[in-house]
């Protein structure tokens, strides 16, 4: 019997990928996604325990929840609720506790066995199922095969958990030890995303540079290899990669942006801080110097590279240098994008543990004001930089009005443009006329126009 699954997922791109993947478990068992919970009979919330306040977030979301599976049973019908991700791995107890309608809690390591909660679920009702062990086995050991088309731009995850340990951070406690898929498995799974109609393959991993794993025939590969091996397989046009820690970005890794043409001229690389000392209590294990030297390679490697970064603003102990220290980094860099948030403990990390020199709020509103509206200049300047080229752009999705799509560039942002439902799905060279704090505009350019011309050097 057919039954109906939602999902509502929150966090991180790898989040978007599990998501994907129960959907995947869960269709040999019979159930089929659907786009509002009120139509489902199965409501899954993956969660994710980054931002502030994440587990409030999903208890309100909880809240609304139970009110609908308590008018599904009125009406002679069952709701299963489940909550999964990030926060049901750290406060799994906590829910079944203060949550009791709550039907299953799982973490990222063990939706694999969704199958076997739903029926421990459907064989006592209102008794709970917990799984938030971490196994010994791999999750991706028992995955099936993607069911039907990911779309054209596709997550892959190859790499997953965390082993550096920063003091703020709860992945290596809810994500678990860094582990590497084969590359034989990725390249399997890279085959069939491209064959069932994505043309641009992200790579994902909590610490996705850092991916070392076993070749083929033998030996071993690192992230650099990989792209390139991904990089020959039929019907690829983009690569991307994200999230990636300074320390782990080697010289391989680097000259794939020279060698690489479909991988794009964009990375995400987060510093957090420009301060030695924020740093270090951060347990970064690397120095704002360090961070500089990475990023001269790259653009050595590749000119017209753009990057962004995360920044978190009123760590314990950050002083007015240690922020005027983060503001310089900004300025040396140069970023096309760069997400900002005030510090927030995180129930579990170290950092969460201190008790003294704590930043008051005030302070951390006025700073992270001062740091974004730097970032925000300097995203506005690439972007204006890019007028009068021609870039091609990846058309996703419908445009806001008849007869206009929207796209990605190579740098992320979003364009759009004048163009016919027939280019959905399509990659098209396109001159960029206007250029916004947040987007791009532009016109397709047609064979009679002059090759599209290179995108200028990311400006300082």
């Amino acid at each position: 019997m057919a039954k109906a699954l939602f999902i509502k997922t929150w966090g991180c791109q790898m989040n978007v990928y599990d998501s994907a993947r129960m959907a995947d478990v869960l269709a040999p068992v019979g159930y089929h996604p659907v786009d509002r919970a009120e139509d489902a009979d199965m409501v899954i919330l993956n969660t994710c325990h980054i931002r502030e306040k994440a587990a409030d977030k999903v208890f309100s979301e909880l809240g609304r929840l139970k009110a609908l599976k308590r008018r599904k049973a009125v009406n002679g019908g069952r709701l299963i609720i489940a909550v999964a991700g990030c926060v049901g791995q750290a406060e799994g107890a906590e829910i079944m506790a203060r949550a009791p309608y709550v039907d299953m809690v799982f973490g990222p390591q063990t939706f694999h066995r969704l199958p076997e909660m739903v029926a421990a679920a459907d064989s006592a009702p209102g008794q709970g199922v917990l799984d938030t062990e971490f196994p010994p086995e791999s999750k991706f050991d028992f995955l099936p095969e993607e069911q039907g088309s990911q779309g054209i731009s596709a997550f892959l995850a190859i790499q997953e958990g965390c082993d550096r340990f920063c003091t703020y951070c709860v992945v290596p406690y809810t994500r678990g030890a860094e582990f590497s898929r084969p590359a034989a498995d990725i390249l399997a799974e890279a085959q069939r995303l491209l064959a069932g109609g994505a043309v641009e393959l992200t790579l994902l991993g909590q610490n996705v540079n850092a991916w070392k794993a076993a070749a083929p025939n033998g030996g071993t590969w690192g992230l650099g290899r990989l792209l390139r091996e991904v990089a020959e397989l039929e019907g690829v046009a983009r690569l991307r990669y994200t999230t990636s820690h300074p320390s782990d970005m080697d010289e391989d890794l680097i000259q794939a942006h020279r060698d690489v043409p479909t991988l794009m001229p964009f990375v995400h690389l987060p510093v957090q801080s420009g301060s030695d000392l924020i740093l270090a209590a951060m347990n970064r294990r690397h120095k704002a110097a360090d961070y500089l030297r990475v990023v001269e390679r790259l653009r050595a490697a590749r000119p017209d590279i753009g990057l962004s970064s995360d920044f978190i603003v009123g760590f314990p102990g950050e002083t007015d240098q240690d922020f005027a220290d983060t503001l310089a980094l900004i300025e040396a860099v140069g970023y096309a994008q760069a997400y900002s948030f005030k510090y927030s403990a995180r129930p579990g990390t170290p950092a969460a543990l201190l008790e003294t020199d704590h930043v008051p709020d005030d302070i951390k509103t006025e700073r992270l004001a001062v740091l974004q509206e730097l970032v925000n200049r300097q995203q506005l300047a690439f972007n204006r930089a890019l007028i009068g080229s021609v870039m091609p752009v990846l058309f996703d999705r419908p445009g806001k009005r008849a007869g206009q799509l929207l796209g990605r560039s190579p740098y992320m942002q979003s364009v759009h443009a004048e163009a016919g439902g027939e280019r959905l799905g399509t990659l098209a060279p396109v001159r960029i006329l206007g250029a916004h704090a947040n987007s791009l505009s532009g016109r397709l350019v047609d064979s009679k126009e002059p090759e599209a011309a290179p995108c200028p050097e990311t400006p300082a």
